[in-house]
């Protein structure tokens, strides 16, 4: 097999992957602040961000993890990066928002509530229509298909978070008078991308939905930072209603690729009092009806209550907790998958951290030794539960096989 030739039939059991972020290099954060502040080219920040996108490979291919990502070491964060991807999108910190909206103090409760500073968080924000400049994410896509032959995820933020998160009102009603106007062209930009990821051959590709936690374990009232735009003022089963709609239609271009949501309740801080719980129950009927195949959730951390069975879903079952510094060992690692085995076949279950280890570049949940040993736990436990299964009977096995196209989507 050459570079850049996944093969996507012979995933073992308990496939290993991560949720998308990795903590960047010093060098690479050098560089990015060098790059937003003009001190240096595009050029340069590229060839930066592509040694450590390499060296990011490198260590998952050394670990043994199954399916690789390039740890989103281009991107500022999973969410503001789409600010240079798009027109009509303007990043602004949430200390610039605060000085344009009306509801002042209900924007200063929400930073109230927050583990950072208000300067330091920048969210992309719709100033006029919005299309594509260049692909959200399918430069990045080739760039490691070139340097791995194994199956690549690509990791998006989900059509959701981005109306949420750019519609503010004072600076997009002249062009969108609602965020629902907004979501429509949200959905066709993402469409656009996702067309174009199967067409280049993507094998995995994950949205990320992180606020709809919010929605219920708040009663729709914004908490955190990812929602600038204080834009959730409906019941929220009104607003997961919208959240289903925009993803399915955005899916509907998906074709047989694999597509996975992933669901968690925040992950900026290592304070976890800070970070919203509550068990994925109250989602379960909406999650059930968004046309992916694979949920990615929180399970390493009690906040995210009891394992839930998802019918027609297999889960990223999140293992490892990247926010703190304690190394799972695949013991542990093999008893969380037990309580998934009693809900799922082994081909439905991955393993997964929790959530990203850097969600912002600045600000990374763990040191990249720590997670590489968090990575390495989760590879241990996965071939330990590898063997375990090997000792079934021929018939078992192969009910059990898991492969990494699903021919009937």
């Amino acid at each position: 097999m050459v570079r850049g030739e996944a093969c996507v039939t012979d995933l073992p059991l308990f496939p290993v992957t991560t949720v998308g972020s990795w903590p960047r290099t010093n060098e690479l954060l050098r560089a990015q602040k060098r790059l937003r502040t003009g001190q240096t080219s595009q050029a340069v920040f590229d060839a930066e961000a592509d040694r450590a996108v390499e060296e990011y490979l490198q260590l998952q291919e050394e670990v043994g993890v199954d399916i690789v990502t390039d740890g989103e070491q281009r991107r500022d964060n999973f969410l503001s990066f789409v600010a240079g991807k798009l027109h009509g999108v303007r990043m602004m910190t949430l200390a610039e928002i605060m000085e344009i909206i009306e509801d002042k103090a209900g924007f200063e409760r929400i930073l109230q509530t927050l583990d950072v500073p208000s300067y330091a968080i920048s969210n992309p924000v719709c100033v006029g229509p919005i299309s594509r400049s260049e692909p959200i994410a399918g430069n990045e896509y080739e760039f490691v298909r070139r340097h791995t032959d194994k199956p690549v995820k690509v990791p998006l933020p989900g059509p959701y978070i981005l109306t949420r998160s750019m519609w503010v009102k004072e600076a997009a009603r002249d062009t969108y008078p609602t965020k629902e106007d907004l979501g429509e062209d949200v959905v066709q930009v993402l469409r656009e991308e996702v067309r174009e990821l199967v067409a280049a051959g993507a094998d995995f590709i994950q949205f990320d939905e992180p606020v709809l936690t919010e929605l219920v374990f708040t009663q729709g009232e914004t908490r955190t930072f990812m929602c600038a735009a204080l834009a959730a003022r409906k019941d929220p089963a009104e607003e997961l209603e919208f959240a289903v709609s925009m993803l399915n239609r955005v899916l509907e271009v998906a074709g047989d690729t694999r597509v996975a949501l992933h669901v968690c309740r925040g992950n900026w801080s290592r304070d976890e009092s800070t970070l919203l719980q509550g068990s994925y129950h109250p989602l379960k009927p909406y999650l059930e009806r968004m046309n992916v195949r694979q949920l990615v959730l929180e399970y390493a951390t009690d906040r995210a209550g009891e394992v839930l069975a998802f019918e027609g879903k297999e889960l990223g079952m999140g293992v490892v907790n990247p926010r703190i510094d304690e190394i799972e060992t695949p013991a542990r690692i093999r008893g969380r998958v037990e309580r998934g085995l009693e809900l799922y076949d082994s081909a439905q279950l991955f393993l997964n951290p929790d959530c990203g280890f850097s969600t912002f570049a600045n600000r990374p949940m763990n040191s990249r030794d720590l997670a590489r040993r968090k990575l390495e736990a989760m590879v241990s436990a996965a071939r330990e539960l590898r063997a375990a299964t090997s000792t079934r009977s021929p018939a078992s096995q192969l009910e059990a096989t898991s492969t990494f196209r699903n021919p009937e989507r």
